[in-house]
């Protein structure tokens, strides 16, 4: 099983790469923290806010229009024109003129054309200026301070981001499923792995109990976090959600993998299986992890079908570890004639004799006595066998089986003289000897 367990490493390997790719950091498109409009619908429909009471200075009719004419030309793509008008507004005399209010919606819609730019430093700077000014509308800074979080994290200030996030927090009364994803990604990024999980599972939690899906993505970052806590059970669990709502190959597999981690190998091989009748495997390296799978479940004749099938659609490497696995599965299996191709394979692409000397015993099996003779004859000049002595016990019994007596005993003679196989290759030679009296025998009462 020791190929098994390689295969067992690039698959905990390939896991943990898919997570972080998946974990990456994703923010929605940042809009400005509080709009013209919604700003005016702020002054006309006030709500009531039992955390704070704040007394709004008034957006001036005058103050109004020329925000609004700014805004007009940015949503018509216009911003040079409307930057203008937002920079003349808060000039060295304009700025004089307008209330902290005013100054606040003005400093929003420059921080929104800044990031349309992509320019996020100047962004982040015209955002903060809305946040400084005085008794802004509370929705206005809630939402604000959010957009600046969220601005920390493209430019992956993470810890920034993270402060800014929890100030946001301390703000809000009923903060929703997302921002305790983007808080979990910040602190996923700072390696605090503890805080990420307890917030992302904290946003998992408000949509499943709302009845709602959580998205694939939060559910990647936890399992992530389980397995990087070794918890395989949860991240089990997680990964079982996932093949219900989310079902995809990479699931399948890295959920075969966590039952091997558990120990668990028939729901192991039972997942991998699935994977396989739906075609999802089609990596070499995944064949190969089946087919060791079903050696260790002792059904090698499923691990030579889909070894054999991984080589006709030329999924499978062309490499003699393959053809030397795909041929111990079928010779296990006694299915010698498909063994025998797949082992002349593997020795013809290894540069050291041991799988001759293999391919010799698949021919020994198969009553190819000549071919088997030459194969192990080639593999101890080759050199590289593990074990000679065996080696030459199979060289013996494929001259013998070829009459051809004194070669086997040659070969058995020298087989002996490792004491781990002595005693055999003894019990070899006495038996030449019995037979060579035998067919003497024979002769006699033939003539």
């Amino acid at each position: 099983m020791k190929g098994a367990m390689v295969g067992m490493s690039l698959l905990r390997i390939s896991a943990i790469a898919a997570v972080m790719l998946s974990s990456t950091i994703v923010l929605d498109r940042i809009e400005p923290g509080f709009l013209l409009s919604e700003a005016v619908a702020q002054d006309d429909k006030p709500k009531k806010d039992t955390r704070e009471t704040r007394r709004t200075p008034a957006l001036r009719n005058k103050v109004y229009e020329r925000l609004a004419e700014a805004q007009t030309l940015a949503e018509g793509k216009e911003y040079v024109a409307a930057a203008t008008i937002l920079d003349d507004m808060i000039s060295e005399d304009g700025k004089r003129a307008l209330n902290s209010y005013e100054l606040a919606n003005v400093y929003n819609l420059h921080a929104f054309l800044s990031y349309v730019k992509e320019d996020y430093v100047a962004s982040l700077r015209y955002y903060q200026q809305v946040i400084a000014q005085p008794d802004i509308p509370l929705a206005m800074e809630i939402n604000t301070r959010f957009t600046v979080a969220q601005l920390y994290f493209v430019q992956e200030k993470w810890q920034q981001g993270i402060d800014a996030l929890l100030m946001w927090f301390d703000l809000n009364e009923q903060p929703n499923a997302d921002a305790y994803v983007l808080l979990a990604q910040g602190y996923y990024q700072v390696k605090k792995y503890d805080l990420a999980l307890n917030n992302v599972e904290t946003a998992i939690s408000m949509h499943e109990t709302a009845g709602k899906l959580p998205k694939e993505q939060w559910y990647n970052l936890a399992r992530f976090l389980y397995f990087d806590k070794d918890d395989f059970v949860s991240a089990l669990d997680v990964l079982n959600t996932l093949l219900i709502y989310y079902p995809k190959k990479q699931y399948w597999v890295q959920a075969s993998h966590l039952y091997g981690e558990l120990k668990d190998e028939k729901s192991q091989l039972a997942l991998m299986e699935a994977a396989y009748e739906q075609g999802f495997l089609d990596r070499s390296s995944e064949l190969v992890t089946m087919a060791y799978l079903y050696l260790s479940a002792e059904v090698p004749y499923f691990a030579g079908s889909v070894m054999q099938r991984g080589f006709e659609d030329e999924l499978v490497d062309d490499k003699a570890k393959n053809y030397e696995l795909a041929g111990s599965a079928w010779a296990q299996a006694r299915e010698v004639e498909k063994s025998i191709p797949m082992m002349e394979k593997a020795a013809a692409k290894s540069d050291e004799g041991e799988l001759y000397v293999r391919l010799g015993n698949v021919y020994l099996d198969g009553d190819q006595f000549s071919k088997a003779a030459d194969s192990v004859q080639k593999g101890l000049e080759k050199g590289g066998v593990k074990r000679p002595d065996q080696a030459r016990l199979v060289l013996g019994m494929s001259y013998f089986n070829l009459g051809e007596y004194d070669k086997a005993r040659r070969a058995f003679r020298a087989a002996g003289k490792d004491k781990r196989s002595k005693t055999y290759s003894q019990q070899w030679i006495k038996y030449i000897a019995s037979e060579e009296n035998r067919q003497r025998e024979l002769e006699k009462d033939i003539f």
